[in-house]
């Protein structure tokens, strides 16, 4: 029998080995582009478009930003905006009820591409109150995603999806986007660039 593919073929021509993935498989444009193109919330949204993973991951580093006494250095940065990106390579964000569905397997698979991610763009280990701090973060974003984007109620947000965190009512991105209203999810191309555009700004040139 032919061995079984687990490879993807990427928009840059690249092979993405799934199950054995190296830091030099993709480009920081196939990354941006299958974010743009992996969407939250099971890709439903009361919008014309869903919401993606690339532009969440703006929003998350936007209120980390906005929650720092003390700013945040590049790298910690760039830790936040690639907290998810081993969604983008795998083109999959699963809604939260079902992971704990999804078994070993897909959690092996996510392990070894965040880890690929890690190498890649040298993204420094958590510490405890960075995890903390980003763990609110990400909640607030999501919190406010589901009010704003989805069309769930606040008191669904907290008794439904139990998240205690309360959601933001101005969108902390939405003036980078010119013509984009508040909340609104952009389309895919415009997401893929915004995403590479902040993830080529905190990342050093080579050599550098």
């Amino acid at each position: 029998m032919p061995p079984k593919r687990a490879w993807v073929r990427l928009p840059s021509g690249r092979r993405l080995d799934l199950l054995d993935p190296t830091p030099f498989d993709w480009t920081d444009e196939d990354l941006a582009i299958g974010l743009a193109r992996t969407y939250r919330w099971g890709g439903h949204s009361a919008w014309p478009l869903p919401l993606s993973v690339a532009q969440h991951s703006l929003l998350v580093l936007a209120l980390r930003r906005q929650a720092s006494q003390t700013g945040l250095s590049d790298a910690v940065a760039r830790r936040e905006l690639l907290h998810d990106a081993d969604e983008g390579l795998l083109g999959f964000d699963p809604i939260s009820p079902l992971k704990p569905f999804l078994g070993d397997g897909y959690a092996s698979v996510a392990t070894r591409l965040g880890g690929a991610i890690a190498r890649r763009y040298a993204l420094p280990a958590w510490t405890a109150d960075e995890k903390r701090a980003h763990k609110r973060a990400d909640r607030i974003a999501a919190a406010s995603e589901a009010v704003h984007v989805v069309g769930w109620t606040r008191n669904e947000v907290r008794l439904t999806l139990r998240i205690t965190e309360a959601p933001v009512d101005l969108d902390p991105i939405a003036a980078t986007v010119a013509g984009a209203a508040p909340w609104e999810p952009w389309p895919a191309d415009r997401a893929a660039e915004h995403f590479l555009a902040a993830l080529q700004r905190l990342t050093p040139a080579a050599g550098a």
